[in-house]
């Protein structure tokens, strides 16, 4: 049996690893995952021919705009997108530059987070040739952030380099140490891509100093977090594990169990590594608890399927057994064919090694049945 170190598997959206640009001003907010939209200063206008006709469109406009960021806050992206491209178009009817930089910007945050790259990159493009180079450092530093990040989800991690580092160098001569955070963890996460691995602690390790400068919990778990993924991939578990664990001291304490299900997953693989694989199970049976207590059946099934290979390399067959049927028949509730043949083989497995071959005929069927 294989006792090497497991993979640390992308169970979430590698758009997560990405600490969102932060930057603080009075006309902005956070939303989930710490992002940061704007708000809009209705009060602003424009000269115009019929005063109450443009100010009852401008009016639209901005009720536009707050609902589509309300619903990009929902995850409801279709409508989001419908909303914000009205309010961009009645922007542009009236020739309302600042408000269309900002519409711009928002639809290039609703394109990121749905996984449209492509579409964030062209709205963020629109946006910097509205705002110039020095208008409003707010939009600029946010639109050279989606591009940089959309383009290392692209694979072009030159381009990712060239905006990313524009935008480190714009948030250093302001003194946003927040924005810099974020450029320099994002870089970082460019430099993990292209194999350049002690590059990408350098750059996460100046991200993780200043983002402890501003006692920023949720900034710190993230980037512990990227770390440790770092090291786990270099191979070195023993510092990996030390993010890791510092990482969920903090999840802990923020009741982040999104990210902490994440994270107990590689600190039990990491040890599984080591070959400590007692701690490797206190760590996956902890996953599994927190699972549970979200309802989340993937989480429980991996965590389950984690626990029976543990179990195992201890030479515990009838822990390993009992955890593999529980994964068996969650398998089946979620409706996964693929996991319920790789479950039937891991415990046909177990039971002839145990000597219960009448077990392990019956699992034998069940996989020649599917």
């Amino acid at each position: 049996m294989y006792k090497g170190a497991f993979n640390v598997e992308r169970e979430w959206n590698e758009a997560n690893n990405t600490v969102p640009l932060q930057i603080p001003t009075t006309h902005i907010k956070t939303i989930k995952r710490s992002t940061i939209i704007h708000e809009f200063d209705h009060t602003s206008s424009t000269e115009i021919l019929i005063p109450q006709e443009q100010d009852d469109y401008l009016s639209d406009a901005s009720q536009l705009l707050e609902r589509g960021i309300q619903q990009q806050q929902a995850g409801e992206f279709v409508a989001a997108t419908k909303s914000l491209q009205e309010s961009l178009a009645l922007f542009q009817a009236f020739g309302d530059l600042p408000r269309q930089a900002q519409s711009f910007n928002s639809l290039a945050l609703v394109a990121y987070n749905s996984g449209d790259y492509k579409s964030a990159i062209s709205y963020s493009q629109q946006c910097l040739n509205l705002v110039g180079n020095t208008s409003d450092l707010r939009l600029r530093l946010q639109a050279l952030s989606h591009i940089g990040n959309s383009y290392r989800h692209l694979g072009n991690q030159e381009q990712a380099i060239e905006y990313l580092n524009n935008c480190l160098d714009v948030a250093s001569s302001q003194g946003d140490k927040r924005s810099q955070v974020a450029a320099l963890n994002n870089l970082g996460l460019v430099y993990k891509a292209q194999g350049d691995l002690q590059k990408a602690i350098a750059l996460k390790e100046q991200s993780l100093k200043l983002v402890r400068e501003l006692q920023d919990n949720w900034g710190e778990e993230q980037v512990l977090k990227n770390l440790g993924n770092t090291w786990y991939t270099l191979g070195d578990y023993t510092k990996a594990i030390a993010y890791y664990q510092e990482c969920m001291k903090i999840s802990r304490i923020l009741k982040n169990h999104r990210n902490a299900v994440q994270v107990l997953k590689n600190l039990g693989n990491a040890f599984y590594a080591v070959g400590d694989y007692q701690q490797a199970i206190q760590y996956y049976e902890e996953r599994l608890q927190l699972a549970t207590k979200m309802e989340d059946n993937n989480t429980q099934e991996q965590s389950l399927r984690s626990l029976g290979v543990a179990s195992e390399a201890l030479g515990n067959y009838p822990n390993a057994i009992n955890y593999y049927e529980q994964c068996l028949e969650l398998a089946k509730a979620i409706k996964d064919s693929r996991r319920e043949q790789q479950v039937l083989s891991s415990l046909k497995v177990a039971c002839y090694t145990l000597g219960d071959y009448t077990k392990a005929m019956k699992y034998e069927r069940m996989i020649n049945k599917e």
